[in-house]
């Protein structure tokens, strides 16, 4: 409840503040676990990518946040949990993985904190795509949350990994590159990838 009324109140700000123009959202599965994975740009990211969808989309945050009074417990109501800053604890990965194969959608960026170059985002997102027989949804946004201008968030089909099953750890470099190719695409041309 608390999560559908933060979303329709972000909504009505959005479409003053930073007016969203949607690509794609029916390839977004109505239901089944879904790995929503997206470019990385503003800390705004998260709510842009999901605000739009019917569906909730839940999200790892750093621990801290946790600890601060009133949005500690708001973004636990928002379906978010905690990941300890430095790397990925085996409490967040079963977290994870038991919400993508509950049938949850399951935001997350590859590319690391706000295009950093963070191995631990890389190798999580390839790890809970191949690990959690989850659809693969890129995602792309574009724009530059200037106020008043509009921002476009485009959602592709998902990604056929069905290549890489059964793979290990070694393949998940290869299985980020291509979730990263499809979203550098969309970015690109607009448009939502097809497979």
């Amino acid at each position: 409840m608390i999560y559908v009324i933060c979303r329709s109140l972000l909504r009505m700000i959005y479409a003053v503040l930073y007016p969203l123009k949607i690509v794609g959202k029916e390839n977004v599965p109505k239901e089944g676990g879904v790995l929503l994975c997206a470019n990385h740009i503003s800390l705004l990211d998260p709510m842009t990518i999901g605000i739009k969808l019917k569906r909730q989309v839940k999200y790892m945050a750093k621990a801290e946040l946790f600890k601060v009074p009133v949005l500690g417990w708001l973004i636990r109501q928002l379906g978010a949990f905690p990941v300890k800053r430095g790397g990925v604890s085996k409490d967040s990965i079963k977290i994870a993985l038991v919400t993508l194969r509950g049938g949850h959608v399951m935001g997350i960026f590859p590319e690391g904190t706000r295009n950093s170059d963070s191995g631990v985002a890389k190798k999580g997102a390839a790890s809970f795509a191949l690990r959690s027989g989850a659809a693969v949804v890129p995602a792309a946004i574009v724009g530059n949350y200037k106020l008043f201008r509009r921002m476009t968030v485009i959602y592709g089909a998902p990604i056929d990994l069905s290549a890489y099953e059964g793979a290990g750890s070694e393949s998940f470099e290869e299985v980020t590159d291509v979730i990263m190719g499809r979203i550098h695409e969309m970015m690109r041309t607009g448009k939502p990838t097809v497979n």
